[in-house]
């Protein structure tokens, strides 16, 4: 895999070009070098030294240019990983951000779950059968569950309040029969005690014959 297909980003490919040609250009330095150093003894064709003077200052000027594209790139990098650095720290967050929710879910699903197997108070109640109830008041087929448990709950506490109104009413006849008992009790112990006071008086009468 060559260095074309790793590297994607235009900037670095560009660097890349820059130092593969000032590499090539150095090359044939060398090589214009070596053949000078053959040639030292005989003076060098005046086309030959523009030759070289003219790739020295070509390769001087793509050094230059790959000291600066080499300088935009470490500041890019630094600016990179900084990006990198802010993005990895948002995705930190975001993440204790979500395994919160998924702790709060845990825990709301523990008490729905809690309030859904409470023994509720009313489901002790003595309720009439649902069917009977219906039967009762047919009104109320339609109601969902909840809305016919209130309605079987309210039905249940008008039939104790009637029942509680009956008891009230049977409690104070009894009372009224009870006060009655007793003015006739106290009556016939006052008539007892005036019959026995006749009876005395009639005996004396009759010894005082």
């Amino acid at each position: 895999m060559t260095s074309d297909n790793i590297i994607q980003d235009s900037f670095l490919l560009s660097v890349l070009a820059a130092s593969t040609h000032a590499r090539e250009q150095c090359m044939q330095l060398i090589e214009l070098a070596e053949q000078s150093a053959v040639a030292s003894t005989q003076t060098l064709p005046p086309e030959t030294k523009l030759h070289l003077s003219t790739q020295q200052r070509q390769l001087n000027a793509d050094l230059a240019s790959l000291r600066l594209s080499s300088r935009d790139s470490i500041l890019e990098v630094r600016t990179t990983k900084q990006d990198t650095a802010e993005a990895r720290q948002e995705i930190d967050r975001l993440h204790l951000h979500l395994q919160n929710l998924y702790y709060e879910e845990r825990h709301l699903r523990g008490e729905i779950s809690a309030c859904e197997s409470y023994d509720h108070q009313y489901q002790q109640l003595p309720l009439i059968p649902a069917e009977e109830f219906l039967h009762l008041e047919p009104e109320h087929l339609q109601d969902d569950e909840k809305s016919l448990m209130f309605a079987r709950i309210n039905h249940e506490l008008a039939e104790r309040e009637a029942l509680e109104q009956q008891r009230q009413a049977l409690l104070k006849r009894k009372q009224g029969l009870i006060a009655d008992n007793k003015k006739r009790k106290d009556d016939l112990a006052s008539l007892d005690k005036d019959l026995e006071t006749f009876i005395d008086v009639q005996i004396k009468n009759l010894h005082g014959l």
